[in-house]
C-alpha cells in the first residue's frame, strides 16, 4: 500500500539511506537495539518528516523496532523520489513524491492517518492537525506523538492552550540535543549548501540579512560570517537583538535592511517576514531564500502581484521584475531552501535529532499510560543519554563528580 513516483528508482536511494547509516553510529546502535527489543512491536506509526536518506533511516530503525510504519513527506519539494522508493522496496507504506500539489500533499496525509496510528511522528504539525480535524474517530487509537520542529511547537502550544490537544505531544526541537545542534549547526551549514550549489555566486564581501536570531538564524549567520560576509540581523525581540549586536552583527528593521542586502535568509517561523515593501526598495539581483518550515516568510503573493514579468534565471531560482526594473530573484519557491535547494542537515547532526525522535517514541510506548500533561519535553535521561552515547562516538571523555563534590552540590544553604 504506497503511492511513489518509481519504484525503479529505488537503486539509487538506496545507496543515499546506506552512507547516512556508515555515518549515523546513534540510529545504528539503536537500529541494533531495536531488532533485539521490538519495542514497537504491534504499534502503527504514522511519520511525515521531509523524506529524504536520513528520515529513511529513521523509519528504518523503527521498522526494526517492530513499528508498521506509514510515511509521507512534510513539505512538497522536499521529497527525494529515490529514497521513497527504497523505503517501498524495503517494506514500508510511502506516499509521497516530489513536486507534490496541494490536493495530492493532503492526500497523502490522509493516507498515513486512515490506517489509525499509534504513534505520530510530526515536522511542522500537520499530522497533528489533520487527526484533530478529519479523524477524531481514531483518536482514541493514538497514544502519543513527537514534533521535530519549531513551527510545529509553535501550532501545538496554540491548541493546548485552546483545550484542543488530545493526547500527548513530546516537544522534541526543544531537546538540548536537537535545537543546539540540529537548528544552529545544521541550519547553518545545509542553508548555505543550498544556497552555494543552487547559485554559484560568492558570498565573500556580500550583505547577507538574517531575519530572526533564534537557534536557527544563530547558525545561518554565523556560517555567513564564515563565508566573508557582511551580517545583518532583524528581529522583533530585544533580547536577541542585543545577542546579536554582541556576536558582532548588524540589527535594524527589515526594511532597511532589504536596501543593503544582497541575500536573503528569513528564520522566523512567521507569515510575511519580507513583503511589498520591502521588495520595493531592494537591489536589483537581490537573492531571496527561506528557512523557516512554511513558505510564507517571504511574501510570494505580493511579489508576484508586484512583479511585470517573471522569468528563470537559472535552475530552481525564479525572477520577478518589479515595476521600477529591478529583479527579485527566488530560490526554491519560498519553501525550505535547505531542502527544496539541497540535501538537508549533515547526517551527523541528524544522528541525534532523529535518536531523540526514536527514543521519544519508545517512552510514549512504554509510559503514554502515565502522561497527564499534553505538551510535554523530552525526559531529561534520553536527552543526557543521546549526548552521552555522541560524545563517546566522538572519541571524547569528560569528568564525573566525585562523591564528595555531590555532596557538596547538593548540600543546603
Amino acid at each position: 500500500m504506497s503511492e511513489i513516483k518509481d519504484i525503479n528508482l529505488a537503486e539509487s536511494g538506496e545507496r543515499k539511506i546506506e552512507w547516512v547509516k556508515r555515518n549515523c553510529d546513534l540510529l545504528r546502535t539503536l537500529e541494533e537495539e531495536f531488532s533485539k527489543t521490538k519495542p514497537f512491536a504491534g504499534k502503527k506509526v504514522a511519520l511525515s518528516v521531509h523524506l529524504e536518506a536520513k528520515t529513511a533511516y529513521l523509519c528504518k530503525v523503527l521498522a526494526a523496532g517492530g513499528a508498521e510504519m506509514y510515511v509521507t513527506g512534510s513539505n512538497p519539494l522536499s521529497t527525494q523520489d529515490d529514497v521513497a522508493a527504497a523505503l517501498v522496496k524495503a517494506g514500508l507504506n510511502v506516499f509521497a513524491w516530489h513536486g507534490v500539489s496541494d490536493e495530492e500533499y493532503n492526500r497523502h496525509i490522509r493516507s498515513v492517518l486512515s490506517i489509525g496510528p499509534n504513534i505520530i511522528i510530526d515536522d511542522g504539525g500537520d499530522l497533528v492537525h489533520m487527526m484533530h480535524t478529519e479523524f477524531t474517530d481514531l483518536i482514541p487509537q493514538v497514544i502519543g506523538g513527537c514534533e521535530e520542529t519549531t513551527t510545529g511547537i509553535i501550532r501545538l502550544e496554540a491548541m493546548n492552550r485552546k483545550g484542543e490537544l488530545q493526547f500527548p505531544m513530546v516537544r522534541v526541537n526543544n531537546a538540548d540535543c536537537k535545537h543546539l545542534f540540529d537548528n544552529r549547526y545544521g541550519t547553518g551549514q545545509s542553508v548555505w549548501d543550498g544556497i552555494n550549489r543552487t547559485t554559484n555566486l560568492i558570498v565573500a564581501g556580500k550583505y547577507v540579512v538574517v531575519a530572526g536570531y533564534g537557534w536557527c538564524g544563530k547558525g545561518v549567520a554565523m556560517r555567513a560570517k564564515g563565508l566573508g560576509a557582511r551580517v545583518i540581523v532583524t528581529e522583533i525581540n530585544p533580547v536577541r537583538a542585543i545577542e546579536a549586536v554582541m556576536d558582532g552583527f548588524d540589527v535594524m528593521p527589515m526594511n532597511e535592511a532589504a536596501k543593503l542586502g544582497d541575500f536573503f535568509v528569513t528564520v522566523t517561523g512567521c507569515d510575511k517576514v519580507i513583503d511589498k515593501e520591502d521588495f520595493a526598495v531592494m537591489k536589483d539581483g537581490a537573492i531571496l531564500t527561506n528557512a523557516g518550515h512554511f513558505d510564507c516568510e517571504v511574501d510570494m503573493a505580493g511579489l508576484k502581484e508586484l512583479a511585470v514579468e517573471t522569468k528563470e534565471m537559472r535552475n530552481n531560482i525564479q525572477g520577478y521584475k518589479l515595476p521600477t526594473g529591478q529583479w527579485i530573484c527566488v530560490i526554491a519557491e519560498g519553501r525550505l531552501v535547505n531542502l527544496a535547494a539541497g540535501d538537508g542537515h549533515p547526517a551527523e547532526i541528524m544522528d541525534m535529532s532523529f535518536a531523540i525522535q526514536a527514543l521519544s517514541a519508545k517512552y510514549l510506548v512504554e509510559h503514554g499510560n502515565e502522561i497527564k500533561e499534553k505538551l510535554i519535553d523530552v525526559p531529561r535521561d534520553v536527552d543526557m543519554d543521546v549526548a552521552s552515547r555522541k560524545l563517546k562516538f566522538l572519541g571524547k571523555e569528560i569528568d564525573t563528580l566525585t562523591p564528595e563534590q555531590e555532596a557538596y552540590l547538593n548540600a543546603s544553604l
